[in-house]
């Protein structure tokens, strides 16, 4: 049985291209998330979380502006950084690849083989 593969992309974002490239490369069609205009919602911010095994803060672009302008540090409850995630998607890392019940960053964009 396929296993359905998912990216949260961001095609401004060059390791987010190099990433769809290597799936591409290897003839997997992700489904592609433009999670910028799409954005996910806190529940499934925080399933990709399990999926990832990271704290939230793993996969927080805390070098964004907005993340200062909200008052935030690598310091602020986790549930305080999923909404303003679920609220400003910039501040979600990328691009992620999703794979059944597995996920993967792709920095490096060789990372997400491992969940392949």
């Amino acid at each position: 049985m396929a296993v359905n593969i998912t990216i949260w992309h961001n095609p401004r974002c060059s390791k987010s291209r190099q990433t769809l490239a290597l799936l591409q490369e290897r003839g997997i069609e992700p489904e592609i998330r433009l999670y910028l205009k799409d954005p996910p919602d806190a529940e499934e911010i925080r399933a990709v979380q399990k999926m990832l095994g990271l704290p939230v803060i793993g996969f927080t672009r805390t070098g964004e502006k907005i993340f200062r302008e909200l008052g935030l540090s690598k310091d602020s409850p986790e549930d305080e950084i999923v909404r303003a995630m679920a609220e400003h998607p910039i501040l979600i890392e990328r691009p992620i690849v999703i794979a059944g019940a597995r996920a993967a960053l792709g920095r490096p964009p060789e990372a997400v083989l491992e969940i392949l």
